[in-house]
């Protein structure tokens, strides 16, 4: 039996002790609501992220139609895009509160994927933001894209099943007035704002829109997707839809070409500017630095420094040059060794055929050797493919299309068949190599195939980023052992000191007042290149301001960050880790790069 005098000993005890058990409660329940108040802030802040990523996705789905379409999404299949300064302005606005919204995020509250979403995303709208304040829809074209390119490749990859589909492309032709109608209108603005193409590239571009002029509408690439409809389709749909597409070309698309090719060669080709320079035109330092900035993704570099390290990296590349010259025993001056590059039959194709064919084997034999470099192959296959004739002879040597999401086709190599005489076969491997494997198509279908990243991040691409790994991948070739002649070598020291020529023509045409036969000669005499390549280039640099810049400057970034790698890493760097790691987050800004290749080194030591 417990005494009255102990039972009350154990009663304060008791008590005591449920005093402290209640504070010690009380203060875990303070920590967890504490604890559980973080992580609503932490879930809160990723999913405000979210909700701003996949509206403005959707925002830019419905405001440009024909990246809809490219994306996969076919809601907007019957529309082309709105260019007015309308809804241009309420484009700017709406980006406005996009980046508003976004900056009023906690950043440190993010997980580290969102992070990098929300870097990302910043950098793509401050752009935007940029574009629309410089209106630059004022110039909707230059010589290797313009809006009416857009028109006429719009059924490339796309998968028409069933007859509401072709209603759709037949709508979208019958808008095709309208879009160039506001594209004219934007071309006038730029006439009184003092902001124009050059006449230069004007008088070559003219030909091409010319050529989009046909009598008999079937004979335009528009109507091409009611060459060979579905047998799903009854031949009475067919012959009814055939009608209607034959009537849409002829009646508001043809019109809407001769309207701008009108306009173009006659009122816009004599307000054009006399002056070749981006920094001559109005407001032109501020759309300059800009397109530095965009071309370039870097914000502390200046056309001076860019001029020289292009006269630098100008200067090493002509030594290693000269040294293949003498290794072939040619008795002779640099200027007679590219004249017999330039001149020898050995080194052109004999048909356009040809020409397809031995890209064909180059981009096969590369293929075979693939899986040394890279652990992760993408499922979407290529083509090697002709370049239209329509725009062929005023194209460039060759470009990278993508393939359209849930379309028809592969990724497209486009190779330039006009004038075989002007495409040597001795700069094909390096050809081959930037702009199909392990170059554009590689890179841009690895980014495409990315899992659990916003739809936005699939198709987005950076020029330095992309342009940048594809002159990589021109020197890569060495090392995967695909140049087979001191020829194809030198092949590919000619496309390396085209591009370091670039920094420097760029910057000295558009910042240092240089004269297009200053870019010509410049061009000329460094490159083996011929004198078609060069005068379309040339003409490509002045028509497209800062574009040219990001091959080199991106490729010199990534060679860096593979020194970088490699030192850090000694023994335990794998180069395919690191072209995996390279590529494994889709294009990037190259700031954005290099973070990721330092996570990469932290995460290998």
């Amino acid at each position: 039996m417990i005494k009255t005098e102990d039972m009350m000993k154990n009663n304060h005890s008791n008590k005591s002790y449920s005093l402290v058990s209640l504070l010690a409660f009380i203060g875990l329940l303070f920590c967890s609501t504490n604890l559980i108040a973080a992580n609503q802030v932490s879930v809160s802040a990723n999913e405000q992220l979210i909700e701003i990523i996949d509206e403005r996705w959707d925002y830019s789905l419905k405001e440009s139609p024909l990246s809809a379409t490219r994306a996969g999404v076919n809601k907007y299949n019957h529309l082309l895009n709105r260019v007015s300064s309308q809804d241009n302005d309420r484009r700017l606005a709406a980006e406005r509160s996009f980046l508003g919204r976004l900056t009023d995020i906690d950043v440190k509250k993010l997980n580290v994927e969102n992070r990098i979403n929300h870097q990302l995303l910043q950098w793509v709208i401050e752009d935007s933001i940029e574009n629309y304040q410089l209106n630059l829809s004022r110039i909707p074209l230059n010589t290797f894209s313009s809006f009416y390119l857009s028109v006429l490749n719009m059924s490339n990859g796309l998968v028409m099943k069933s007859v509401e589909d072709y209603q759709d492309y037949i709508a979208r032709l019958n808008d095709i007035p309208r879009y160039f109608n506001e594209n004219i209108t934007n071309m006038r603005k730029g006439i009184e704002t003092n902001f124009t193409l050059p006449k230069i590239v004007v008088e070559g571009i003219i030909p091409t829109v010319q050529a989009q002029i046909y009598q008999d509408p079937t004979k335009s690439s528009l109507y091409k997707p009611f060459l060979k409809m579905k047998n799903t389709i009854s031949e009475k749909n067919q012959i009814q839809l055939r009608s209607l597409a034959k009537q849409a070309i002829s009646q508001s698309a043809i019109p809407a070409f001769t309207s701008f090719a009108e306009f173009f060669g006659g009122e816009y080709l004599q307000a054009a500017s006399k002056t070749l320079g981006a920094e001559q035109m109005n407001n032109g330092k501020a759309y300059y630095a800009h397109q530095i900035k965009t071309y370039t993704t870097l914000t502390n570099i200046t056309a001076a420094q860019i001029h020289q390290t292009g006269l630098s990296e100008v200067k090493r590349i002509r030594a290693e040059m000269t040294d293949i010259i003498k290794e072939l025993n040619f008795k002779g001056t640099f200027a007679e060794f590219t004249h017999f590059l330039r001149t020898d039959p050995q080194f052109y194709a004999k048909s356009a055929k040809d020409l397809l064919k031995e890209a064909s084997y180059i981009a096969k034999k590369i293929d075979y050797v693939m899986p040394e470099f890279f652990g992760k192959l993408p499922r979407i296959p290529y083509g090697v493919v002709p370049v239209p004739k329509e725009i062929a002879p005023n194209y460039t040597t060759a470009s990278y299309n993508n393939a359209l999401v849930g379309g028809n086709r592969g990724g497209a190599y486009w190779l330039n068949t006009y004038q075989l005489d002007q495409r040597p076969l001795y700069e094909l491997t390096a050809l081959t190599l930037h702009e199909a494997v392990p170059g554009h198509h590689h890179q841009s279908a690895i980014s495409s195939e990315l899992k659990n990243v916003p739809k936005f991040r699939l198709a987005l691409y950076f020029s330095a980023y992309g342009e940048g790994w594809g002159l990589y991948s021109e020197k890569l070739g060495v090392e995967m052992g695909v140049y087979d002649t001191p020829y194809d070598h030198f092949g590919r020291l000619s496309y390396e000191m085209w591009r370091a020529c670039r920094l420097v023509i760029d910057t000295g045409i558009h910042a240092q007042g240089w004269s297009r036969q200053q870019g010509i000669d410049f061009l000329a005499s460094n490159t083996s290149l011929s004198q078609a390549n060069v005068r379309a280039e040339i003409d490509r640099y002045i028509s497209w301001p800062g574009q040219a810049l990001s091959y080199k400057l991106g490729e010199l970034a990534i060679w860096k960050f593979r020194n970088k790698a490699e030192k850090a890493l000694g023994d335990k760097f794998s180069l395919r880790n690191f072209h995996d790691a390279l590529l494994g987050n889709g294009a990037l800004p190259l700031t954005m790069v290099e973070a990721e290749i330092d996570r990469f080194i932290a995460a290998s030591q």
